[in-house]
């Protein structure tokens, strides 16, 4: 499934929630490797779940943490326009709300 993504290319839209875009100056063979550390952490945040073990999760919670960062979907913003971050806002509460509501399915 292919979410919107907000002109700017800053954002993309899940269920009318902004979440940050990975960093596009990123090199592909670079984003590709943290978005693979990334499924490998979530991975292990799962596993680490099923198994009850809280000391595991929190490792696993925090290696997804630093491949987020890493990709520029946390942290700083990856912009250097000075424009704040919407990171995590819904969308109709932002500067993106016309964008938004005019989009089918809004």
């Amino acid at each position: 499934m292919r979410y919107p993504v907000t002109p700017d290319g800053r954002y993309f839209v899940v269920r009318g929630r902004l979440w940050r875009c990975s960093d596009p100056s990123l090199a592909p063979e670079e984003r590709q490797r943290l978005t693979r550390e990334l499924m490998r952490a979530r991975s292990r945040v799962g596993a680490a779940r099923r198994a009850g073990d809280a000391d595991a999760e929190r490792q696993a919670r925090a290696a997804v943490h630093v491949a987020k960062v890493a990709l520029g979907e946390r942290g700083p913003a990856w912009w250097t326009d000075g424009a704040p971050d919407y990171n995590r806002h819904m969308a109709r509460n932002t500067p993106y709300a016309d964008w938004f509501a005019a989009l089918p399915d809004a």
